[in-house]
């Protein structure tokens, strides 16, 4: 039980401090579940944020779910998702009834438009550290820069690149060992 309640806890705390949407929890998640907990490596949180992308729901919701039935099992996803949605039931139930009141005022836009810049700077940053962990060789950079291109140029399901990036991967590597 124990184990259940630090789940539940970790995710709260990062539930909690997350501002922006699951993107701008990654950084948060990088630190609380592969540096300080040790329950995921970069490339699996990598893979839990694509798959999440893939998959029904929210992705933040669906990482927390990953992350707390790998340690867990079926309890786990349930203590992990919801301990991060438990501090924004709480927040958005209290704001939602004074947002109307203060959102019309110039500070208060102004402290969203600083919110946004911020978050985009920790999903930059998350982005490095998983950068590291994912580009290994040329074939990886190759994969990145062609689906980076395609998502500029292109208005794709996620699920599109996720999938074409896979059978690229299978394909690069399977060539590379019958060689």
């Amino acid at each position: 039980m124990k184990e259940l309640w630090t789940l539940f806890i970790t995710f709260a705390k990062v539930g909690v401090m997350t501002f922006g949407g699951g993107y701008a929890m990654l950084p948060i998640l990088q630190r609380e579940v592969v540096e300080d907990k040790g329950w995921a490596t970069d490339e699996e949180l990598t893979d839990y944020f694509a798959i999440g992308q893939c998959t029904p729901g929210i992705i933040a919701v669906n990482t927390a779910t990953f992350i707390g039935q790998k340690q867990k099992g079926i309890l786990g996803g349930i203590f992990a998702t919801l301990g991060l949605v438990f501090p924004s039931l709480l927040i958005i139930s209290a704001l939602a009834g004074v947002i109307d009141a203060f959102s019309h005022l110039v500070w208060v836009q102004h402290a969203f438009a600083g919110v946004r810049v911020c978050v985009c700077v920790l999903i930059f940053n998350a982005v490095l550290k998983l950068w590291k962990g994912a580009i290994k060789d040329i074939w990886s950079g190759l994969i990145f820069a062609v689906i980076f291109a395609a998502s500029v140029f292109a208005d794709l399901s996620p699920i599109i690149y996720v999938v074409v990036a896979a059978v690229a991967g299978i394909l690069i590597k399977t060539l590379e060992v019958k060689k």
